[in-house]
């Protein structure tokens, strides 16, 4: 990537914008090391599970990597950090109740002790996220850490690609793309492809990279989008793009001109491809299976009808695997509601809640618009997609969300060197006064 998607801000932008009185000095700048953090935690929310690869990964293998990458990252971002400072956040600050849940529901090993490990892993994410709060600015910088990672992400999977075709659209997906290095399920690439190119697009917009470097972006991932076959990731792009561009329509001329060549080529676009489109949609899916979300209506039904007592009811079974009866949830409000009880379902509504109130209470911005799009587009996919209760990329896609929102730190003042005072001779004092 290049243009301003590989450099920390413009001089002069928004990344330099003059500072609300009262706030907290600002770090001298961003330590590259915090891109190395951010990136860990990308690499943790991959997971373990997905399509077999091209060469065999044994998953204890994968979930080594990827728990190795969390304590590192929560040791790298100490070391940068060793005097914990710290930003006020309600999103940590309310994930950091949700882990509360989470213990509590978890201390009686309902779900076993895999529960426990759960919550270690979760209190490590929440923790690196608190030292990272220091340098939330509400500046750009994590949005291209954000899409240089899962750029990365997605290179490994068109390599896969390119390497292996029958592995990369295996027939037990349907023929959907899949990790074929690294284990990645359909709805996890659509969700990294969709993520990256509406924050491509807004920065565009926002005129913070050229459109030869967006390109090279947005390019490749939409045909990765594509062959994913991914109906949450693609109604959530574009309609996390609608509510992040419609923010912006009245105070940029170019948000104005995007929207209006957007409307004109999806109407072409569903007059003249309908029947492809349909198809593409369908995914030849009969309209039974179809309407019941891929059989994701009748796990859901069975989990609200399972008998639950009042501790339950509250704090939930424990963090488990987001199954319930063997068969995957996918929804983030029952896999919450099941493992954390209503207790974790108003706080995860609470998150969305305030960070979506936040974002409407914030002037017109570029970090804003951003702040809209992932906040949107997370819970729209939370509907059929489980993620937001434990560590997973949705509450990173959040905790990006929060670090735009948050407001710009005070630069510290510069300390100007104390000028000796000049001895003066007290004959030359006696001739001034006379």
């Amino acid at each position: 990537m290049g243009g301003d998607l590989t450099r920390d801000g413009l001089p002069g932008g928004p990344d330099t914008a003059a500072t609300q009185p009262g706030a907290e000095p600002r770090p001298a700048g961003t330590p590259r090391i915090v891109g190395i953090v951010w990136g860990l935690l990308v690499l943790n929310t991959l997971g373990s599970a997905g399509a077999k690869t091209i060469v065999p990964l044994p998953r204890s293998l994968i979930q080594m990597v990827t728990m190795g990458a969390l304590v590192a990252a929560f040791a790298l971002a100490l070391t940068v950090n060793l005097r914990l400072r710290i930003r006020a956040s309600a999103y940590v600050f309310l994930l950091t109740l949700l882990l509360v849940a989470s213990v509590i529901s978890s201390a009686n090993l309902e779900s076993g002790f895999g529960a426990l490990f759960r919550c270690f892993r979760l209190a490590l994410f929440v923790g690196t996220l608190w030292l990272l709060s220091r340098w939330w600015d509400g500046s750009l910088t994590f949005v291209r850490h954000h899409i240089r990672m899962y750029f990365a992400v997605l290179g490994s999977v068109a390599a896969g690609l390119v390497v292996s075709p029958g592995a990369a659209l295996p027939d037990l997906y349907g023929g959907r793309l899949v990790g074929a290095l690294w284990p990645l399920t359909p709805p996890q690439i659509g969700q990294y492809a969709a993520v990256i190119i509406g924050l491509t697009v807004l920065l565009v917009l926002g005129r913070r990279t050229d459109r030869v470097s967006a390109a090279v972006v947005i390019v490749p991932s939409f045909v990765l989008l594509a062959l994913t076959h991914t109906r949450t990731a693609t109604l959530g792009l574009f309609i996390g793009l609608a509510l992040a561009i419609g923010s912006l329509i009245l105070t940029t001329a170019a948000a104005r001109r995007f929207f209006t060549w957007a409307v004109l080529i999806a109407v072409v676009a569903a007059v003249g491809f309908a029947s492809a489109l349909q198809s593409w949609f369908l995914r030849g899916q009969s309209k039974e299976n179809f309407s019941s979300l891929t059989g994701r209506a009748k796990v859901w039904d069975a989990l609200l009808a399972a008998p639950r007592s009042t501790s339950e009811q509250l704090f939930g079974v424990g963090l488990g695997d987001k199954s319930f009866g063997g068969l995957p949830i996918d929804n983030s409000w029952l896999a919450v509601y099941n493992e954390q009880g209503l207790i974790g379902v108003t706080l995860v509504a609470g998150i969305i809640i305030v960070l979506g109130g936040v974002a409407l209470l914030r002037p017109p911005s570029l970090q804003r618009a951003c702040a809209i799009f992932l906040i949107s587009y997370c819970a729209i996919a939370s509907y059929t997609e489980a993620g937001l209760g434990d560590a997973s990329p949705y509450l990173l896609h959040l905790a990006l969300a929060a670090s735009l929102l948050a407001a710009p730190a005070e630069a510290a003042p510069l300390s100007m060197p104390e000028v000796p005072r000049r001895h003066i001779p007290r004959w030359a004092r006696r001739s001034e006064v006379t």
